[in-house]
Order: C-alpha cells, then sequence, then structure tokens
C-alpha cells in the first residue's frame, strides 16, 4: 500500500503532453502490415546493416539454462546459437531506434509503444501494427473482466493467438502481474492526488471476502459528492487483513490506508458489512477522531444485508418448495423445446409474458422468480409437466398444500421485492430513501405478527424478521442519519421514522448547520430565485413581483435556510436527489455544502444489485479466484478505470481505443489492397 507513486494528475479530458511520453520518444511505432491471404508473413522496412555485429547482444539477455536469449525491449526469445544477424533484423524491424537509446534498456516490462498514444496519422501513409500491443489489450481485458493473468498460459488460448498470427508473441504471467503492479503503482498517485484536491467530505464502505488461498481480504471504497453535483466513487484499496482477522487487524490496516491517502481527518462516515468486528474497528476509528477533534464521524451497517437476512428467515420455510420449481426452471433453460412449449403455453393460459433464461441463482430475485412462477404460470406449469414427463418427471408437481404456501409466500414478500428492485434501480442509495423503505418493511412485519389471516409458521418467520429490523433501527438511528435523511428533499422531516423524527434532533441538525456551515449572518430568503424563476431573462416582470408578494404571504418567514427547506413540501420520489441540490444550491447555498457532505454517505457497503441479483455471484467467483499476487492491481485499476481515471503504464497513457481504430483502419487498407489486386 505504497502511495507514494505519480501525483501528476491530469484532467481526464485533457490530452497528453510531449513531456508525458518522453519516456518512448525513441521508440517509434513499429511498421508491421497485415499478413497476406496466402501467407503469414509481416511485411516490414529492411534494418540498416551494421558493421559490429556483436553489438546487439547487449540488448537481448541469456537466459539461465543458458539454452535461448530475451529481448530487452519485447521479451522475443531466441535460441541462444541464433546468428547474429538475425538478432540484427529483430531490432530494426521490431525496435526501429533501438540504437539512439544508448546504453538506456529497459529491464522489466516494455513500454507501451506511442501507437498507444493519440497521434494525427497522415492519411497518405499505410497504417502500421506493432502484434506486441496485443499485450496492452490483453491487460486491459485482464482488469475489466477481473481475470487472473494465469489464464493466459493456457495452451488452446495461446494456439488460437499463433493461428490467427504465429507472429504474436504473449507475455508469460509473472510478467503481465509485473506491468500490473506497474499500473496499479502509476494510477493510485492519480487517486490520491484527486483526493487530496477535494474540498468537500468523503465517506467509506467496507467489504469483506475470503479467497481460494483462505486469505481474507477488505476493499475500502471511497465516496464523495463533486463539485458538479456527481456522485463519485472509487476503491482506495485491496488490504490483506492478517491472522487472526479480528477488529484490531481491521483497524490498523484502514487506519492505514486513510493515513496514506491523507483523508484521515476528513472522513464524515463509514458503512460498514454487518460484521462484529468490522464495526469494532469502526468504533475504534470513531474513538481516534474523537480524540483527535477533527470533526462528526459515525458508522452504519449495511441496510442492503440487513434486508438480505431479513428476507432469508422469510423463505426459510418454503425453500424446499423453491428447490423442486428451480429444478424445473433449470430444464426450461437447458432446452430450447420445453422452453417454445412454455411460452406457447402461457399464450394460450394468459398467464403472462416471460423472458428467458429465467432467474435461477441462489440470490433474492432467483427466489421470487420461482414463487413467482408457480403463483402466475401454475397451470402452463401443470401442463408442461405432463407433457415432458419422461423429462421433467413428476416429482417437480408441487402438491395443493405447497402451492398454498408458495401463493400466501409470494404475496407476502411482494413489497421486499418491489423494495429490492427499487433500490438496485438507485443511482446512488441514500440513507434517507433507505430509511423510509426500512421504516415500512417494519411496520408490515409488525402487524403480520399479530395478524389472524397468517399461518402460525408466518408467524414465526416474522418473529425472527422483527428482531433484526429493530436491531438494524438501533444501530442506525442517531442524530447523524437523520440531518443526512433530512438533506435528502424527497423525505425531509415528512417521512423519516417516527421513532427519528424529534424535535430535540431537528434542534441539534440546526446547530450543527449553523456551527459548521455558517460564517455570518442569514441573508433574507425573499430576494432568492426558486428553480423556475427568471428562465427568460434577467429583468423581472410586474406580474412576477406581484406573485413573490403573494407566495411569501403563504409562507412562515425563513429565518434561515434550513427553516426555508423545510418549510417546503417534499419533492416527488422519482426525483433525482443530486440533480435537485444542483439546481437549488444557488437558493441554499450554505445549507448545499452540508448536503454535499452528507449525501456522499451511503446506506448500503456494497451496490444492493451485488447482494440481491446473479450479478453478486459472478464477482464472489471472480474475487475468490484471484491469488494474492494480482488481487489487488487487478480489482483497484478496474474501480479506478470504471471511474474515469485513465489506464497508465508510468507516466504513459494506454490508449486501447486509440490501438482499436487503427486495427480497424488497418483492416480496411488490407482490403481495400486486396480488393485492387483482384481487379488486376
Amino acid at each position: 500500500m505504497d502511495w507514494n507513486g505519480s501525483t501528476g494528475f491530469r484532467s481526464l479530458k485533457e490530452p497528453k503532453s510531449a513531456a508525458d511520453t518522453g519516456f518512448i520518444s525513441n521508440l517509434n511505432p513499429v511498421s508491421i502490415a497485415w499478413s497476406s491471404e496466402k501467407e503469414y508473413a509481416m511485411f516490414s522496412p529492411k534494418p540498416k546493416k551494421k558493421t559490429m555485429t556483436s553489438a546487439y547482444l547487449k540488448y537481448f539477455e541469456t537466459a539461465p539454462d543458458g539454452k535461448s536469449r530475451r529481448c530487452k525491449f519485447c521479451g522475443q526469445t531466441y535460441s541462444i546459437a541464433t546468428a547474429t544477424g538475425n538478432l540484427g533484423r529483430h531490432l530494426g524491424t521490431r525496435h526501429p531506434g533501438y540504437e539512439n537509446n544508448g546504453e538506456s534498456v529497459p529491464i522489466t516490462a516494455p513500454q507501451p509503444s506511442s501507437a498507444l498514444l493519440k497521434k494525427n496519422l497522415s492519411e497518405n501513409k499505410p497504417t502500421k501494427l506493432d502484434l506486441d500491443q496485443l499485450n496492452w489489450l490483453l491487460i486491459k481485458w485482464l482488469t475489466s473482466s477481473s481475470l487472473p493473468p494465469a489464464i493466459l498460459e493456457e495452451t488452446w488460448l495461446l494456439n488460437s493467438f499463433r493461428f490467427a498470427n504465429p507472429s504474436v508473441h504473449i507475455w508469460s504471467s509473472q510478467k503481465f502481474q509485473g506491468v500490473l503492479r506497474e499500473i496499479y503503482r502509476s494510477m493510485k498517485g492519480d487517486i490520491k492526488t484527486t483526493l487530496n484536491q477535494l474540498t468537500s467530505k468523503v465517506a467509506i464502505a467496507l467489504d469483506f471476502w475470503t479467497s481460494y488461498e483462505q486469505i481474507y481480504y477488505m476493499s475500502i471504497t471511497c465516496q464523495w459528492i463533486d463539485d458538479n453535483w456527481a456522485f463519485q466513487k472509487v476503491i482506495l484499496d485491496i488490504c490483506r487483513i492478517p491472522y487472526p482477522c479480528g477488529d484490531a487487524e481491521i483497524y490498523h490496516a484502514l487506519v492505514e490506508v486513510l493515513k496514506l491517502c491523507n483523508i484521515d481527518d476528513r472522513i464524515l462516515a463509514c458503512t460498514h458489512d454487518n460484521s462484529q468486528n468490522a464495526m469494532q474497528a469502526c468504533h475504534k476509528l470513531k474513538e481516534d477522531m474523537d480524540r483527535r477533534e477533527v470533526g462528526p464521524f459515525w458508522y452504519i451497517p449495511c441496510a442492503a444485508r440487513t434486508l438480505n437476512m431479513i428476507i432469508e428467515d422469510g423463505l426459510r420455510f418454503t425453500k424446499p418448495m423453491i428447490s423442486k420449481v428451480r429444478e424445473l426452471v433449470i430444464e426450461m433453460n437447458a432446452s430450447s423445446v420445453i422452453m417454445e412449449d412454455f411460452i406457447q403455453l402461457t399464450a394460450a393460459y394468459q398467464e403472462g409474458i416471460w423472458k428467458f433464461p429465467l432467474d435461477v441463482s441462489a440470490h433474492w430475485n432467483g427466489h421470487y422468480q420461482m414463487l413467482d412462477i408457480i403463483h402466475k404460470a401454475s397451470q402452463s406449469i401443470d401442463s408442461l409437466i405432463r407433457k415432458h414427463n419422461d423429462t421433467l418427471g413428476s416429482k417437480m408437481l408441487l402438491s395443493s398444500a405447497e402451492r398454498n404456501v408458495v401463493n400466501i409466500m409470494h404475496a407476502y414478500l411482494e413489497p421486499f421485492y418491489k423494495t429490492t428492485n427499487d433500490l438496485s434501480a438507485s443511482k446512488a442509495p441514500t440513507v434517507g430513501l433507505v430509511l423510509f423503505f426500512m421504516d415500512h418493511i417494519s411496520e408490515m412485519i409488525s402487524a403480520s405478527k399479530d395478524s389472524c389471516h397468517y399461518p402460525d409458521w408466518l408467524k414465526n418467520s416474522a418473529e425472527e424478521m422483527a428482531i433484526k429490523c429493530s436491531n438494524y433501527h438501533d444501530e442506525v438511528f442517531n442524530i447523524f442519519t437523520f440531518m443526512t435523511a433530512v438533506l435528502d428533499p424527497r423525505i425531509k422531516g415528512e417521512l423519516i421514522p417516527e421513532s427519528l423524527n424529534a424535535e430535540t434532533n431537528l434542534k441539534e441538525a440546526r446547530s450543527h448547520f449553523l456551527r459548521n456551515y455558517c460564517t455570518g449572518n442569514f441573508s433574507s430568503m425573499s430576494n432568492v430565485y426558486g428553480p423556475g424563476d427568471g428562465e427568460e431573462g434577467a429583468s423581472v416582470s410586474f406580474a412576477e413581483e406581484i406573485a413573490r408578494k403573494k407566495r411569501k404571504a403563504t409562507v412562515s418567514v425563513a429565518t434561515d435556510e434550513l427553516t426555508q427547506y423545510l418549510s417546503e413540501p417534499p419533492a416527488p420520489i422519482p426525483t433525482d436527489v443530486l440533480e435537485w441540490w444542483k439546481v437549488n444550491s444557488a437558493r441554499y447555498p450554505r445549507l448545499s455544502l452540508m448536503a454535499r457532505d452528507f449525501l456522499s454517505v451511503q446506506a448500503t457497503s456494497v451496490p444492493p444489485e451485488e447482494l440481491f441479483c446473479s450479478k453478486g455471484g459472478e464477482i464472489d467467483r471472480q474475487r475468490f479466484g484471484l491469488s494474492c499476487s494480482t488481487a489487488q492491481a487487478l480489482l483497484c485499476v478496474k474501480s479506478w478505470v470504471e471511474a474515469g481515471f485513465k489506464l497508465k503504464y508510468e507516466s504513459s497513457e494506454i490508449e486501447c481505443e486509440r490501438l482499436m481504430e487503427l486495427v480497424a483502419e488497418a483492416a480496411g487498407q488490407h482490403s481495400k489492397s486486396s480488393l485492387d489486386k483482384k481487379q488486376k
């Protein structure tokens, strides 16, 4: 976790300067044309003749076994018996200008050639490609897919590359690991610089998992709202938590990352994964920040994980029935004949339109899909099983009692399904919105415990569900979550849970606002325009003046921005919260600063869809399969690129998109050349 990398931050849209590409100034793009249709030979300029052939040897290193030589520029290997003239031809073909580098020969991974950088190519020159740059495209693939470099050593994958072109040389997995580590070091300097330039508070979220090597990892994600009111999120680092992996080890790893990022005094809140060790580590961090008097800090459990555990309690009685249905649906997904029959049957019985493949994952959405198909398409299912009895078997038929249980649970869990869908679709699930949903879930569970309309087995499940709801509220309800919820314009004071919406909390929120975000007396709010005022020009019409006086007469006198903000009705639930504040920040210049800080705190430690949908299973499998040598670099670089940072190797930008443009140009020129030859 060394953060002493490059800190020369550039705007994400700013073109690279000549200084940034100085390290490859003597490595011109290698002129390699596409192979012809009849042979794989690559056409290239003839190398310049040399008088001292032994001078080539300094650009190659001898393998430990003494049987081969390896090019220090690209890693190409040759037999030790290869004539030095062949080595010279390799240098002239693959690395023109190598002689101008003197003794400056790369020792580790080759640098990306200037073909990867943004350059304007002359239209009258044929496009040439360096096949070695395929390795940089593979780097892009590995990072975007979180795949281990060892996958590139699979024999038939390498054979496929050689079939496409025998001249292609794929780096070893060790070299890929070295390049990935350098990319990680190069990019994290930009991350640190970006964080140091922020003027707002930030929030963090913690997630944990164990790999196939039984290594316990913690990811630390940083969240903030930028000057343009856009939500930003990047992984700060992936840390190995040493044995015994307790709260002390988590705390020390967390503090080390925060200090290296220079944000240890600007953390407003942390959302953890609900584990006791993580909660205790956050408590120690709070004690440390309170002791240093660096501002308020609080921590909350992940609402999505809590909701997932509540749903699991509700599903416990119906799991055997869900498993039966899942077997049937797996067969349907696998057989086009059964699938087509089911589609025809549902159309005939008017039992809905179903999109294949159906979700059969062991996540919540997959469980509900099984309940849904029995509840809505029972006649089609019965007919399908009878028609394909030899394949499906009668064991998949549910008894009438089992169907009744499924129908009861489908109706009971439908609000949960709608809630999780809304959370998954939300760009940034704010604390206020999640508290609103969780309060509704809690009320519904409480009502079902004492209802005479539900069977005893469901009431027993509701008891366990209610305990988890109560524990969540005990941990999350505090003055800071109240302030965060109030600053959500859709929630304000009207939709906050009653037990949290106390007058003392409002007084404390006002005190915090005055103490931390106000530097002088409040100006009168009567002269501040609303979001739709003044759209037709700076001048105010006489009619508008009259309208403002009437509006002022119907609204209580605003003594400060917070009072004015709370006096207005909440925005509709579909409102984009950050866009609302972007539009209204001129009306509430001080309060918007507070909102920008507090709304960066998210109610979930991971995106909700990773817990409720099949996507979560894919991420779990990817992380489980990563070795300790590549997990940190792959996962961090993927997060940084997704956040808009450029893929960099040392000080050079790796322009994979530009390289693909060159491929398209070369392919077009090759097609045109082939057509011209046929016409002749």
